[in-house]
């Protein structure tokens, strides 16, 4: 599973998803030919990243190449169950990448076009939100 090896912060606020704007990096394809790119706003766990990556991985045997282009490095925090109020904030429990409509998550190259197509929608699947397949002109 991806995490980061060092954090500035070991715990972050939340922040907000307003729900306006759109990606304005990661937005475009520029390793494979092929990308998984959104189009709603959410975190995405490295378990879900892991996930699609091996569905990914299945698919371009030794053929192809796999780029991801997303990084989970803001730390979610929880509490025990049953935890009385107060007591301060929990322990950071796992990593998500927040994402835009328009960020490009993973690319592949080396491999045609139907078995990429079937292998990013699988992979969609894998991750919490909506996403479509896109391909470089």
């Amino acid at each position: 599973m991806l995490l980061p090896k060092k954090v500035l912060h070991r715990k972050w606020q939340k922040g907000r998803s307003r729900g306006k704007g759109v990606a304005t990096r990661i937005n475009k394809i520029a390793f494979g030919e092929f990308g998984l790119k959104t189009e709603s706003f959410g975190w995405i766990t490295s378990r879900q990243i892991e996930a699609a990556r091996r569905v990914l991985t299945r698919y371009v045997r030794r053929g192809g190449k796999i780029w991801i282009r997303i990084f989970p490095d803001k730390p979610v925090t929880k509490k025990g169950n049953e935890t009385p109020m107060g007591g301060g904030k929990g322990a950071p429990d796992h990593y998500v990448a927040v994402v835009k409509p328009g960020t490009v998550l993973f690319e592949m190259g080396g491999i045609t076009k139907e078995s990429v197509a079937e292998a990013m929608e699988f992979a969609g699947h894998k991750l919490g939100i909506k996403t479509k397949l896109i391909c470089k002109k």
